[in-house]
């Protein structure tokens, strides 16, 4: 059975710094692309940051600088390390495996930024 289990979520204020933690079990996590998503109420599910399996990672734009993407396969973890956090960074984030078609979810950890 695949699990994703994200932890880190909270309330921080503007500017503040949060550290987000995917743990991953079921698959075999070093073969997996791994990445964080997220949801803001009444907006769509979008991509924040994303490492291959050969640790090439991807940053939205509006992240970039900020956030910091990162994964230990021994520990068959991946980190989302957020810096200089906003209110419209504010949204439950998601991890995501994906191996060619198959692709998991966790449950989702809310972060919640204030002004």
């Amino acid at each position: 059975q695949v699990q994703l289990v994200e932890s880190g979520g909270g309330l921080v204020q503007a500017g503040g710094s949060l550290r987000l933690a995917c743990a991953a079990s079921g698959i075999i996590f070093s073969i997996n692309n791994m990445g964080w998503y997220r949801q803001a109420p009444g907006k769509q599910r979008e991509l924040v940051a994303a490492i291959t399996s050969g640790d090439i990672t991807n940053y939205a734009d509006s992240v970039k600088g900020r956030f910091t993407i990162s994964r230990d396969n021994a520990k068959n973890t991946v980190w989302l390390q957020m810096n200089s956090l906003k209110p419209e960074d504010t949204a439950v984030y998601y991890c995501n495996a994906q191996f060619l078609s198959r692709r998991y979810w966790g449950q989702g950890t809310q972060v919640t930024v204030s002004s």
